[in-house]
């Protein structure tokens, strides 16, 4: 019976040694290690793979290359990093043309510009079938703590930076990474739990969830819903368990939020306040528009590994 990811990473974590350097391991958005002299580096790596996150045909490479980075920093920017330098290990197979894989890293590159990020170095390899590409990034701290996973404390409110649902339209590919809201509200001091929105809201929230022993709800009617390309938002059940939003999920103190709100980061986002956090006897739960309570389904995306 094939392993989830969950599963593998619940086995993996207490084996996995972690030396007096790690401030974060396994379980988190992001690895941070901390250097001899103190500061505080973000590590991270994720891959993009053909029939997983992207489909051949569908757009041009350079928005897969670009979607490859993007990934990574809005990792970076969930524990409050600011993404500086990353490796490209590339694998494809003999039949993908020359220009499309100049094309991936043109938008790879063209992102790593805007972000003020550098392509430091790599690998390159044949893919006996796909295209598979492999991206770690660094980012520094400076001074910040790390925002965590698992520090979330009833009655936190729960905060998405953006609108959800619907990303398979061309979202998934061209979203902004939230790396710079990551490090007003790592800065604040006041956020304590945090995490990217990449599985879908439901299933990240029960990951913060079961980290933090806590439970939560979630006001339906609060979601903030993408738009598609016709005008129409996307249903309630597609921003709980789309996935691949991209956005930060943060959870903090009511008056810590009021303060926070308007920073320059922030306030230039379509931040909504979508539930709290309650004590972990509570469950997961919804709460309707009428008021009806009912208990939060998992959805979203998870791999599975193995046979």
């Amino acid at each position: 019976m094939p392993l989830t990811e969950r599963e593998l990473l619940a086995w993996l974590a207490p084996r996995a040694a972690q030396g007096r350097e790690v401030a974060l391991g396994i379980g988190h958005d992001a690895a941070v290690v901390t250097s001899p002299s103190g500061d505080g580096l973000v590590l991270k790596s994720d891959q993009t793979l053909e029939e997983v996150h992207f489909r051949r045909g569908e757009q041009g490479f350079e928005w897969v290359g670009r979607k490859a980075l993007a990934r990574v920093l809005s990792d970076i920017g969930a524990v409050g990093g600011r993404p500086v330098a990353a490796l490209c290990s590339l694998s494809v197979p003999s039949d993908l043309p020359e220009a499309d894989v100049k094309a991936l890293f043109d938008g790879l590159l063209r992102l790593a510009a805007e972000h003020s990020v550098s392509l430091v170095g790599g690998d390159l390899a044949r893919s006996p079938r796909g295209v598979t590409i492999d991206i770690a990034g660094l980012g520094f701290l400076e001074g910040r703590a790390p925002l965590r996973r698992d520090g979330a404390r009833p009655g936190d409110l729960l905060v998405v930076t953006g609108p959800l649902g619907g990303s398979r339209a061309r979202h998934h590919l061209a979203f902004e990474p939230r790396w710079r809201a990551g490090v007003a509200l790592a800065a604040s001091g006041a956020v304590h739990a945090c995490i990217d929105l990449s599985d879908g809201l439901a299933r990240d929230l029960r990951q913060v969830a079961a980290a933090s022993r806590v439970g939560a709800r979630i006001e339906l009617e609060a979601l903030p819903r993408r738009r598609g390309g016709d005008g129409a938002p996307a249903t309630i059940e597609q921003a709980l368990h789309d996935g691949e939003d991209y956005e930060l999920l943060f959870a903090l103190p009511e008056a810590a939020w009021s303060e926070l709100r308007g920073a320059p980061a922030l306030a230039a986002l379509a931040c909504a306040v979508v539930g709290r956090v309650e004590a972990e006897g509570a469950g997961l739960t919804t709460i309707d528009g009428a008021g009806r309570s009912a208990p939060l389904a998992s959805g979203g995306y998870e791999h599975t590994l193995g046979a």
